[in-house]
């Protein structure tokens, strides 16, 4: 598949690779550099749940009540 740059450079990815990456109107991509040429994937977005991933990772080996403890404030 051949698609042309405009004089902004700008590039109109064609639909078949769209649809194969689930892009949608605003998403943002990134183009990497790769041996014999570029690679193009859709930014992942993270999730509410993984965006705290790790977050209590100080607390690894700790009991639940321990983890519920340190998440409240409270020291026992």
């Amino acid at each position: 598949m051949y698609t042309t740059m405009t004089i902004k450079g700008q590039i109109t990815i064609p639909k078949a690779i769209r649809v194969s990456l689930g892009l949608q109107p605003g998403d943002r991509i990134e183009f990497s550099a790769v041996e014999g040429g570029f690679l193009l994937q859709r930014e992942v977005k993270r999730d509410a749940i993984n965006k705290w991933r790790g977050f209590l990772r100080h607390l690894k080996g700790k009991s639940s009540d321990d983890v519920i403890n340190a998440m409240r404030g409270e020291n026992r």
